[in-house]
């Protein structure tokens, strides 16, 4: 096993576009660590850096104490598992497991105890005389982590391995997954898009955006104290609200009313003008159902509630609202980034399923404004958070790179 460190890593195609600019990321030894974020931001060139199927522009890539810009990715001693497999169809799934162990010229005796292992570890031993073709999409890419596992790699490196199965084989081989990193305690580096992978899987998640680290902590630090608009609207489903919002002393003009926020957030806002407030749809609740001593730490407005979703065991009302230019442009960008997720439009809020709240009713609406973010418009940096609990927030998270 070894660390991975990327150090200021650049990748520039021949026009001169970066696909990745200038990442910062140190792997700790052991360690699982998710890259994240829409289509195109560079988490599968990175991945490919790692491994040496793209060459890096700037920038050093360290493994195990190593600079290895330059080894061959047979030279660099990792795993690779991929989206689409990978098998060899004329193959059984013994021989698909035992193909890198057959490269390296390892004895019969040891293959076959590696792959055996191997199978036992993925429960694949009752499909070792099958070929590829005869087995569903789960077990395919268990056979591909097998062959993977029997290298006695330094890392393993995953590229959206989960994509192409259905929604109740990925939640059953995330957890297959996460099972085996932690029995094997190796290093491990993930790519994916979706959020729910990056949030149930990594030690630590990295956020990208158009090739630039947003931000770099762990699932719960980047929900609880995203860095700016873009991490606290990528993560989360559904997504965090954005509203516009002026501060003055401790209380925050909604479009729907006035809230009182705690004033250390209040502070931190003290001066900036318009602004965008950012409430997650679980910090909302019908009023009525809220018990006195949560209602303490919060606050309550009225709004007319256009649609209401009832899905038993919670709901979510919509409310619809007109945002400012400044506020407007930002949200609009934001929404481009996110692969067109909608968030201008409407408030999302999350209720209990016993509440009464209907279609057409003014509700009067209970808010957690402790939970309440507070982002500048201009850079969509977070006034409110936290630095010392939010992980690694690079300084140039908030820049573009040029544009080809």
């Amino acid at each position: 096993m070894a660390a991975i460190e990327m150090k200021n890593i650049v990748k520039k195609y021949g026009d001169g576009f970066p696909a990745v600019n200038d990442v910062s990321i140190h792997v700790a030894d052991g360690e699982f660590v998710i890259l994240v974020g829409p289509s195109g931001c560079g988490k599968s060139t990175l991945l490919r850096m790692i491994v040496g199927l793209e060459d890096i522009t700037e920038g050093e890539m360290i493994i195990g104490g190593k600079v290895v810009n330059d080894l061959a990715p047979r030279d660099r001693n990792l795993a690779m598992v991929f989206q689409n497999y990978a098998l060899y169809p004329h193959l059984s799934v013994y021989e698909n497991i035992a193909f890198p162990l057959r490269l390296a010229k390892v004895d019969d005796k040891t293959v076959d105890e590696k792959v055996r292992e191997a199978s036992k570890t993925l429960e694949l031993d009752e499909h070792l005389e099958r070929k590829p073709g005869n087995l569903s999409g789960g077990q395919r890419q268990r056979v591909a982590m097998g062959r993977a596992i029997v290298r006695d790699a330094d890392a393993f490196l995953f590229d959206e391995p989960l994509s192409n199965l259905d929604a109740k084989l990925r939640g059953q081989m995330r957890s297959e997954i996460a099972r085996l990193q932690k029995k094997l305690g190796i290093t491990t580096v993930y790519v994916t898009h979706d959020q729910t992978e990056a949030m149930t899987l990594g030690d630590r998640v990295a956020v990208l955006k158009r090739g630039l680290l947003q931000q770099l902590a762990t699932p719960r630090e980047l929900y609880n104290n995203p860095g700016n608009l873009f991490v606290a609207g990528f993560i989360g489903s559904p997504p965090m609200n954005f509203l516009p919002a002026t501060v003055e002393g401790t209380t925050v003009e909604l479009p729907f009313g006035k809230v009182e926020i705690p004033a250390d957030k209040a502070e931190k806002a003290a001066g900036k003008g318009l602004l965008i407030a950012g409430i997650r749809p679980e910090a909302f609740e019908d009023a009525s159902v809220v018990d006195t001593s949560s209602s303490r730490t919060g606050s309550t407005f009225t709004a007319t509630v256009d649609v209401v979703e009832w899905l038993g065991n919670e709901a979510y009302a919509y409310i619809p609202f007109e945002a400012p230019p400044e506020v407007r442009e930002q949200l609009e960008q934001l929404e481009r980034d996110l692969d067109g997720e909608t968030l201008r439009t409407q408030l999302v809020i999350g209720l209990s399923g016993t509440t009464k709240i209907a279609e057409g009713d003014e509700a009067e609406i209970w808010v957690d404004t402790s939970k309440m973010h507070l982002f500048d418009p201009s850079t969509g940096e977070n006034l409110t958070v936290d630095l010392d609990d939010a992980g690694e927030i690079p300084a140039n998270a908030a820049k573009q790179p040029a544009t080809a």
